[in-house]
């Protein structure tokens, strides 16, 4: 498999999880100095080009000339009589440069790669996903029920990100079916091990005030301010609003007519 053929293997992973261009060939870089570690001990001697237009990459390896018959590393030195084969002018001590093929590395190289490869497109991808919702927390989601278990339901939203309800998060009178729609707000992002776990609630007093800011247009464009928000969870909560403007009556304002609005937050 040669280096075209090798980044083209993971095109569909690219395009699924919107990893641009350069962070893949940023990607790649690091896997191949990676490989070589583990296959020279170091990768001191070597120098990965990797070119984002043409889509491909070369390993050069930098070899140390040195006097015949004193090479200690065949992989790291070339003899001076052999150097001077390639060139009349090479002298001991200085350094020859080669290029190395992928292909030259061997099959079981090539396969360690696509799974170094494969491994930091994950880490790469859960590293996206750890930014994207820790800079949500405290925004309501949507969620599809996805499995139910004793201490916690799991929700995907449309793009496939897990959510993670636990019980203590949950109003004591809900009661979920697989497939029902459910709303909650973004509380904390986590790592267990290497991936992000997204907790959402619905008894957190955020998850109240947020509720009230979409249904009630004043909060949220700031003419009515939210004071203080307390609230059992399923039994009751008290809300503090006040208004800039003395005109206003925030407490009408919020309840709506005929409790218009706050119905549709209860």
């Amino acid at each position: 498999m040669d280096s075209l053929a090798l980044i083209e293997a993971f095109g569909d992973f690219k395009d699924e999880k919107s990893i641009s261009k350069i962070d893949l060939m940023a990607i790649i870089e690091d896997s191949l100095k990676t490989l070589l570690r583990k296959r020279f001990d170091s990768d001191d001697h070597f120098d990965v080009i990797v070119n984002p237009d043409k889509g491909d990459f070369q390993i050069f390896l930098n070899k140390t000339i040195v006097e015949d018959e004193m090479s200690e590393d065949d992989d790291l030195e070339i003899e001076i009589s052999e150097a001077k084969k390639i060139d009349e002018s090479f002298e001991v001590g200085e350094d020859y440069t080669v290029e190395i093929p992928i292909a030259q590395l061997g099959r079981r190289s090539i396969l360690t790669l696509k799974q170094i490869l494969s491994t930091k497109l994950q880490e790469h991808n859960n590293s996206l996903l750890y930014d994207q919702f820790h800079d949500r927390i405290g925004e309501i989601v949507l969620g599809e029920v996805h499995h139910i278990r004793k201490q916690h339901a799991i929700l995907l939203d449309e793009e496939g990100n897990e959510f993670i309800l636990p019980k203590e998060n949950q109003i004591p009178s809900d009661f979920y079916k697989k497939g029902e729609t459910v709303r909650a707000v973004i509380e904390k992002v986590d790592f267990k091990g290497s991936k992000p776990l997204i907790i959402v609630s619905r008894t957190s007093p955020v998850f109240l005030e947020k509720l009230l800011e979409l249904e009630i247009p004043e909060i949220q464009d700031g003419t009515i301010m939210l004071k203080k928000v307390v609230r059992i969870p399923g039994e009751k909560a008290k809300i503090a609003v006040d208004a800039y403007d003395d005109r206003i009556d925030p407490v009408g304002a919020c309840v709506g007519v005929k409790g218009s609005r706050i119905h549709g937050v209860v």
